[in-house]
């Protein structure tokens, strides 16, 4: 089984800066990276730590930059600074931007980029943003992305689209064109939590998860691996083929950055030299890992060419 590799494109902080954010991009796709992801923030709160559910501390792995790209729009630019690279949203927080709007932003990156979209989704967990951004509660975002995805595939599959649900609704429209891919872009859905598998297991095409979670951690193989059948158990009760399901995974961070030991006293994934990632990554591809997406955080754009270049050959060659 061949694993597909990405990178995360900074939208957000110094190396959102277009020159940076477009290098970043094409280099990427010159070095052979199969995708590159983009965030979702519309804004965050002016707080020091806004309870990022993904470190240890509720702090972001950099500080919080004040300076932030929407990330469609963003995701429309590089798609036309690019040729073949895939364009993965890492992930649509899908709440925050109304369902048939965002199903039309969707479809139109879908087909201006050439079929290149893949559409990550999330139900959010900034309540701040949400209080200033979305029009739904906070307390049913995990109902209003299912009604949601299901409105997306609607329009993006029916000739005469029609949707009734408790958020939403239409009828007797017309929406065209339909993305380029059918019957519709990959759906990677992200989370860890319970709901978020049972999403997975109803319409993904890929599970969407990052490891250090520390509710839901997947930070060793073995907590890893216990997800991975969660899910496969989960989408044969939904009646789906589980080896129609990939697993896409997000390291955030890797080698000197990851302490060693998790606590269930196993390894932690990612840590160590590059024999140590070259072990994990193909021991995530024999645990039927599809892709995984690393972010080369650097404080400058040639430090992250630099790091991708070095880590490509170290590592992801040798696969």
């Amino acid at each position: 089984m061949t694993m597909q590799i990405g990178f995360n494109l900074p939208n957000s902080g110094p190396l959102a800066e277009v020159g940076a954010m477009t290098e970043i991009a094409r280099q990427g796709e010159a070095m052979g990276f199969d995708y590159l992801t983009m965030t979702d923030h519309v804004v965050l709160p002016d707080t020091k730590v806004p309870g990022y559910p993904y470190s240890e501390s509720g702090e972001f792995y950099e500080a919080a930059p004040t300076e932030r790209h929407e990330q469609l729009i963003g995701m429309a630019y590089v798609a036309a600074k690019t040729a073949r690279i895939r364009l993965v949203a890492a992930v649509l927080v899908v709440p925050h931007r109304p369902a048939v709007l965002a199903a039309k932003m969707l479809a139109t990156l879908d087909v201006l980029s050439g079929g290149r979209l893949v559409v990550g989704i999330g139900a959010g967990w900034l309540k701040a943003e949400f209080d200033a951004v979305v029009t739904t509660p906070y307390p049913e975002r995990g109902a209003v992305t299912d009604e949601y995805i299901d409105a997306f595939r609607a329009l993006w599959t029916q000739p005469a689209p029609r949707f009734a649900g408790r958020y939403t609704r239409f009828d007797g429209i017309v929406f065209e064109p339909k993305p380029l891919q059918r019957p519709h872009p990959p759906i990677w859905v992200g989370g860890e939590s319970g709901p978020a598998l049972r999403r997975a297991a109803r319409v993904g095409d890929a599970w969407y998860p990052i490891g250090s979670n520390n509710r839901h951690l997947l930070d060793t193989l073995p907590r890893l691996q216990a997800g991975i059948a969660r899910l496969r158990r989960t989408a044969a009760d939904a009646g789906r083929d589980p080896a129609s399901i990939g697993v896409a995974y997000r390291v955030k961070r890797y080698g000197a950055d990851v302490p060693p030991v998790a606590s269930d006293g196993e390894r932690r994934l990612f840590c160590g030299s590059d024999a140590d990632i070259l072990g994990d990554l193909r021991a995530l591809r024999d645990s039927g890992v599809t892709a995984v997406d690393i972010d080369f955080g650097r404080p400058d754009a040639a430090a992250v060419l630099a790091e991708m270049r070095r880590f490509r050959q170290a590592v992801i060659e040798k696969l």
